[in-house]
């Protein structure tokens, strides 16, 4: 009866060591677990992001274009557009401090709320000539010099999100290179949102 006392406690010793060895893979296995969920995350938000720029351009015509170079859609939250880095409200605002007073004909399009795809772009506002026709490249025309001008007085912050929720502010226009800020959510409208 003796010699059956140390082979029952070689017994539990050999059940500590699985259950140790037992309780370490099992801890690895939620870490590789943990891991491999963040790592789809991960490639899943890089197959959804979108990557929005600004810009200006003279040619065909004088215009402001935000457009979506990234592979996922950019949903627009909120606008600011600015002339001397003061907002403005919408575009007959912008042009009359780019221009002076009087009436200035353009197209517009709106860009709140808007969800731009991968790859699209859109003309949010045209200059157009005293005959109401697009104001285009043409060094000859005082409009299009001024305009040609004037127009890298032009910024914009354009707040937009990923449909994964995540938020990102552009800052671009003028002479400057735009950037891109990734930032918690974005902000509410108030009185400086563009207004289109």
């Amino acid at each position: 009866m003796l010699g059956a006392m140390p082979e029952e406690k070689q017994t539990r010793g050999a059940s500590r060591y699985d259950a140790v060895v037992a309780t370490f893979i099992a801890l690895l296995a939620v870490c590789v677990s943990g891991y491999t969920a963040y790592m789809q995350r991960q490639q899943v938000r890089a197959a959804v992001w979108p990557i929005l720029q600004f810009d200006s351009s003279n040619a065909p015509d004088i215009h402001f274009t935000p457009a979506n170079k990234g592979v996922g859609p950019a949903l627009i939250q909120n606008v600011i557009v600015k002339v001397d880095n003061q907002p403005v409200k919408n575009w007959d605002e912008a042009m009359k401090k780019l221009l002076g007073s009087g009436e200035h004909l353009f197209s517009e399009s709106d860009m709140n709320g808007y969800v731009l795809a991968p790859n699209e772009s859109i003309t949010v506002v045209t200059l157009h000539d005293a005959n109401n026709n697009p104001l285009v490249f043409d060094k000859s025309n005082p409009l299009w010099v001024t305009m040609n001008k004037e127009r890298f007085r032009v910024t914009a912050e354009i707040c937009y999100r990923s449909t994964l929720g995540e938020c990102w502010t552009l800052r671009a226009g003028g002479l400057t290179p735009g950037t891109t800020t990734e930032i918690h959510h974005c902000p509410s409208r108030s009185e400086i949102t563009f207004q289109q």
